[in-house]
């Protein structure tokens, strides 16, 4: 794990004495329905090149109570600080999973849900509706004598309404290659909120049609969240990895004192324009090697970056 180990200071009398090193936080990605962790390729290759140690396990997709407890384990592996990110349905997943760990220093919700007690993500679309539900399909799965039911996107849907501005090539190779998400993993209700109790930050896609930007501001607003609004589809983290890394190291360096501070982000509770992602990009693109793209669903596929 990376450590920081401050420059040597004089004290009086000449002395000098070297402060304790601090331990980088862990940077822990949960990815959301329909995808995998690569996901989160480019913003993985921008975290790794500052010097965090970054996981992106697999998030089963199962039911939030599986997959919830099964993220908890990973974490329970994890030593010293974590920063625990959730993209969309990942949302829901790290609210739960973090809940009883008292290593985990701030929750990072892109494009994502944030259920409270008695919530899903369910009853939060049925009040901020999407279009979401135009974009899917039902399908049977049986899998160890337990038989439930799969959702899929629909291949045409998937580029106007998860990945809008990803060339459509992309989409396509999406549609082949998502991970489909149990019905549970919507209809169950959350039974914890860490949020009430770890610093969050929010980062609200715009231009969203899997996840309406209203529901992603109300849940924002009702965490306190540390909130900033970009011109983004759903998959924020694809097409502006970036403006994501830099929310993510405003998370990263709360909880490192020994890291110099970034940027402030807008204040809690409230939302920035179109040009707060120009400052966030600009944000890293000063302090990071512009690196390549990532793309959903287990292939890395490069595209230019203006």
């Amino acid at each position: 794990m990376s450590t920081v180990l401050a420059a040597p200071v004089a004290a009086a009398g000449g002395t000098t004495t070297t402060t304790t090193a601090t331990t980088k936080p862990t940077i822990v990605l949960v990815h959301g329905a329909f995808a995998d962790a690569s996901s989160w390729n480019g913003v993985v290759e921008r975290l790794e090149r500052r010097g965090y140690t970054v996981i992106a396990p697999a998030n089963p997709l199962r039911g939030l109570y599986t997959d919830s407890t099964y993220i908890a384990s990973v974490l329970d592996s994890i030593k010293g600080p974590i920063v625990l990110a959730g993209h969309s349905y990942g949302g829901a997943v790290i609210s739960t999973a973090a809940a009883a760990n008292p290593r985990v220093k701030s929750l990072v919700y892109v494009s994502a849900l944030m259920p409270d007690v008695g919530e899903s993500g369910m009853s939060l679309g049925a009040k901020f509706p999407s279009e979401l539900g135009t974009a899917t399909k039902s399908v049977p799965y049986r899998a160890g004598g337990v038989s439930g039911t799969d959702l899929y996107l629909k291949p045409d849907r998937i580029h106007p309404v998860f990945a809008a501005d990803l060339p459509e090539s992309t989409a396509r190779v999406m549609a082949v290659t998502q991970r489909p998400a149990a019905t549970t993993a919507f209809s169950e209700t959350a039974k914890v909120a860490a949020w009430k109790h770890i610093p969050s930050w929010f980062l609200v896609a715009k231009q969203d049609k899997t996840i309406n930007p209203d529901q992603e501001r109300f849940e924002a607003k009702r965490a306190g969240s540390h909130m900033v609004e970009i011109n983004s589809s759903h998959v924020a983290m694809i097409s502006h990895p970036a403006a994501v890394t830099a929310l993510l190291l405003q998370a990263a360096t709360a909880t490192d004192p020994a890291q110099p501070a970034q940027p402030a982000l807008a204040a809690t509770g409230t939302t920035h324009d179109a040009r707060a992602e120009t400052a966030l990009t600009g944000i890293a693109a000063s302090t990071l090697i512009a690196g390549a793209g990532a793309v959903l669903l287990g292939r890395r596929l490069r595209r230019s970056r203006p």
